[in-house]
């Protein structure tokens, strides 16, 4: 924890002169301005609510954030089509380093403009620095703790120091009672902070989620992975149904540690159920380290005040070289496609943009160069459309898909037909092995297209 607690009264007596309304906070907002408001289970929703009402008078009005969970009239608006970002009627644009299930449904179903830039979350400090660049901040924290800080909270602690570091003008703290307080680095930050301008205390629970049901092909996919993970081994896992079924596998495995950029549902029940120590890890010892939250009020009162539990920026955790420092690391990540040269997509199909490319590259990396660890990506071998079956391993991906994880990193893929290591085979070996990996339905068609080409 790196803020000063020196002027322990100063700090306390700003926490409540400082208090303000959510349409306070919003006021401080100007046409033209670049306006950060939360990142995952930290948003400032109340505060962006009072900028809502503010939108017949506001012009240009550019959004930070991403990852949105909580509905909120800014994203469930029907914004004008056809009226371009920066005009009356559409005065918001959301620009996004990481785009998530709110933002990207405000975008498709409702119109509000967006933009979206493909960063490393190792380097969100340099986005930042270069494209954020806000006016004004909303920060949702935690409450305030006996000393008047307040915490970054279970998400907020991923960029808010680099957040509060570039705002120009002012930073507004919406306190909320279901945050929880958590432990780490630049994790905090005090009531009178020269850039705090006012604080707005909220009371309910944090944006949840909850965790996804688990399909029989999930369960699948889930025991084959734990084939390939020991006891003592580190984790890092992503969300999604195969995840939060390998996370429940797991149970079946002792003295796991965590280095992750997400804690999730299935990380709080195997550290509740003994899974966990974190004594195996060899960097970080005895915490569980994260950089992002996203999950239910039962896990947010779990991290709160929880020493074991260690949150720091995603510059720190998603460091490829602190990352590698973890003995036995097991990165799993998913994706949507894979091709029949091992490249993987994972952030978006063609030109329709899905998420981002976030973390991957950081722990496919980094878990290569730990001790005795993997990087595996996971996917289901096909999904049904249009009541057809379709294929996730393909020849070659649709037209402009862009490659999340070049073939050059890739270690070992996985599907419900097994899990191997590309990473050792030549060229016709890895395209054997990856059609050995695709639904029976398509194996014939995908090894005459590879033979077609002369790929085997």
């Amino acid at each position: 924890m790196t803020e000063d607690k020196t002027d322990n009264k100063a700090t306390i007596d700003a926490a409540i002169d400082k208090q303000i309304t959510p349409a306070e906070a919003a006021a401080s907002v100007r046409s033209g301005d670049r306006v950060y408001v939360g990142t995952s289970s930290s948003f400032a929703y109340a505060i962006m609510d009072a900028l809502y009402d503010r939108k017949d008078e506001l012009e240009d009005v550019t959004l930070l954030g991403s990852m949105s969970l909580t509905p909120c009239r800014m994203f469930d608006t029907d914004w004008p089509s056809d009226i371009p970002a920066g005009r009356k009627g559409n005065p918001f644009i959301f620009d996004t380093f990481f785009l998530g299930s709110g933002e990207r449904s405000a975008h498709r179903k409702h119109n509000l403009a967006l933009e979206y830039t493909s960063f490393h979350l190792s380097q969100v400090d340099l986005w930042m620095q270069e494209i954020g660049k806000p006016d004004v901040s909303f920060l949702q924290v935690s409450s305030p703790d006996e000393d008047g800080c307040f915490s970054y909270s279970c998400s907020g602690i991923c960029n808010h120091k680099y957040v509060v570091e570039e705002t120009k003008r002012q930073v507004f703290l919406e306190s909320n009672t279901g945050s929880p307080y958590v432990f780490g680095q630049n994790n905090l930050i005090r009531a009178d902070h020269p850039k705090v301008a006012g604080i707005v205390y909220t009371e309910g629970d944090a944006p949840t989620l909850e965790p996804d049901e688990i399909d029989d092909v999930s369960k699948q996919i889930a025991d084959v992975i734990l084939e390939e993970i020991p006891d003592g081994a580190t984790l890092q896992l992503g969300l999604g149904k195969v995840s939060t079924a390998i996370g429940y596998d797991l149970r079946q495995r002792n003295d796991l540690g965590i280095f992750s950029e997400l804690f999730s549902q299935p990380m709080m029940m195997l550290m509740k159920n003994g899974n966990v120590t974190n004594k195996c890890k060899g960097f970080m010892d005895g915490m569980s380290v994260f950089s992002f939250s996203e999950g239910t009020q039962e896990m947010y009162d779990f991290m709160d005040r929880n020493p074991e539990i260690y949150g720091a920026p995603f510059p720190f955790v998603n460091d490829a070289r602190n990352i590698a420092k973890n003995k036995r690391m097991f990165s799993i990540n998913s994706a949507m496609g894979v091709n029949l040269y091992g490249e993987v997509a994972a952030d978006a199909i063609g030109y329709r943009q899905q998420s981002a490319v976030g973390g991957q590259l950081d722990f496919v990396k980094g878990a290569q160069w730990s001790e005795g660890g993997k990087s595996i990506i996971v996917l289901s071998s096909s999904f049904m459309k249009d009541g057809a079956r379709k294929s996730k391993i393909s020849l070659q991906f649709a037209p402009g898909t862009p490659v999340t994880t070049p073939r050059s990193e890739v270690q070992y893929v996985a599907t419900e037909y097994g899990c191997v290591n590309l990473k050792i085979l030549n060229m016709s070996d890895r395209v054997r092995a990856l059609i050995s990996l695709a639904h029976p339905d398509f194996r014939d068609q995908l090894t005459q297209e590879a033979k077609d080409c002369g790929l085997i």
